[in-house]
């Protein structure tokens, strides 16, 4: 999205960005406590996740715009199983959001900040409940089943998204940037067994067994530097999936938590109708709270539950934006 309108575009253009996205996720955490035994174990969860971001957007003037994601997923999951190491993969077209855009402030008069507000949906159009083969390493066998939530391609709901955008230039160099985006998913489960392995009791009567359908929230603020054709930026971002949603129930499994990373990146801009870019957003403080199944499980037993997750040191993400 373009943050900084341009007032004298009454009759509109095109904005085309690809984005690509990788993160390995593998130390393990319960609350803020890393799980350092699984990593010198060597039995710790890998993901790596790599996902192709198009979107194309219509600046409609300088005012409204719209725009339409299409992202595309290549994940993997490396795993243990009695002591043998395997691995799950999906590969697919993710959930396509769209959305439309508004700056509440006239660009002709507010010539040092603004604020855009977007609202949009986001459809179900990524395979929730992708499947590949898991290996039992006691028995050899080879099950097939729905690969793990972390590496589904979609949700399975449609879900509507708020977005808050926002900007303000002290000088034509030096400015200060803010986002915020939520994901309100009123669906509550989608019905895809978490296991190809039977659920016990108790985690079928805490919700654990079936994948829940979570919100999700984006916040990220910093501080901007231009430079000749670079655009120097640094800032914090607080990525979460939190415990219970907006709209609609919380059953099912979900791994809830959130991430706080500083957040460096650079832009370079070639003529005005290119700019290349890179950001890399690196972990401080990783979070796996209490799911709802983990606080269930602990009042039904009487035994604190509290589950894990593994996440990353830094994410990449580099892209290159087109005018025209």
């Amino acid at each position: 999205m373009d943050e900084h309108p341009d007032s004298a575009s009454s009759n509109g253009y095109w904005l085309f960005n690809s984005n690509s996205r990788y993160y390995k996720s593998f130390r393990h955490f319960v609350g803020k406590q890393e799980q350092f035994q699984r990593t010198t174990l060597h039995n710790n969860v890998i993901n790596k996740v790599y996902t192709q971001d198009l979107t194309l957007t219509r600046v409609l003037n300088n005012r409204w715009s719209l725009s339409l994601v299409l992202p595309v997923a290549d994940n993997s999951r490396s795993q243990v199983s009695s002591g043998s190491r395997f691995s799950t993969h999906s590969f697919g077209i993710g959930d396509i959001h769209f959305a439309g855009y508004y700056w509440l402030l006239d660009p002709k008069t507010a010539h040092k900040g603004n604020i855009q507000a977007g609202l949009g949906i986001k459809f179900p159009t990524g395979t929730y409940n992708y499947q590949d083969y898991f290996l039992n390493a006691a028995t050899g066998v080879r099950t097939l089943g729905a690969v793990d939530q972390s590496i589904q391609l979609g949700d399975g709901g449609t879900g509507v998204t708020a977005e808050i955008n926002a900007y303000y230039n002290f000088t034509h160099r030096f400015g200060l940037y803010g986002n915020f985006y939520y994901l309100v998913s009123p669906k509550d489960v989608n019905g895809v067994l978490r296991s190809t392995n039977p659920a016990s009791a108790t985690t079928v009567a805490t919700t654990g067994d079936v994948l829940s359908v979570p919100d999700q929230f984006l916040i990220r603020f910093g501080a901007t530097l231009a430079v000749n054709k670079f655009d120097f930026s640094l800032g914090v971002r607080d990525d979460c999936l939190p415990v219970k949603d907006l709209v609609g129930g919380n059953d099912g499994f979900r791994r809830p938590g959130y991430i706080i990373a500083a957040e460096p990146g650079i832009t370079y801009r070639i003529g005005k109708s290119v700019s290349l870019y890179g950001y890399a957003p690196i972990a401080i403080i990783r979070d796996r709270t209490q799911s709802v199944p983990d606080i269930r499980t602990t009042e039904l037993t009487g035994k604190y539950t509290h589950g894990d997750a593994a996440f990353a040191d830094y994410v990449v993400n580099v892209g290159i934006t087109v005018k025209f």
